[in-house]
């Protein structure tokens, strides 16, 4: 089993995910399909999606004992939670995504939020 299938982590109201997927021309998703989105006032360390932001746009949290590989990392969050990133932009969901392939998300914030693309 891949390392990306193989690491678990945990979201926000206790939903666990797995290490997020993608396909070449769509964006990433977590385990479930739903997509995932980056937001321009993140550096590579830092989330400044934080109270009340993330709960319209919750983070992509790992497990403790995650690891990263490749284009994929994890930075520690000011409440001491592991976020993922990929390519150094931390990973959220977007609450008003209905089912899996919705990217609702795209856009808000004045376009300061975007999908997620590889």
């Amino acid at each position: 089993m891949s390392m990306m299938k193989s690491i678990m982590v945990a979201a926000v109201a206790a939903v666990v995910l797995a290490a997020p997927v993608w396909a070449q021309t769509k964006p990433l998703t977590d385990w479930r399909g739903m997509t995932l989105y980056t937001f321009d006032q993140d550096t590579a360390t830092t989330s400044n999606c934080n109270g009340t932001c993330t709960a319209t746009w919750p983070p992509m949290f790992a497990a403790a004992d995650a690891t990263g590989a490749g284009n994929w990392s994890l930075l520690t969050r000011g409440d001491g939670n592991k976020q993922w990133t990929y390519k150094g932009k931390p990973l959220y969901t977007y609450k008003n995504d209905a089912k899996p392939g919705d990217t609702n998300g795209n856009g808000q914030g004045n376009n300061t939020w975007h999908s997620a693309l590889p």
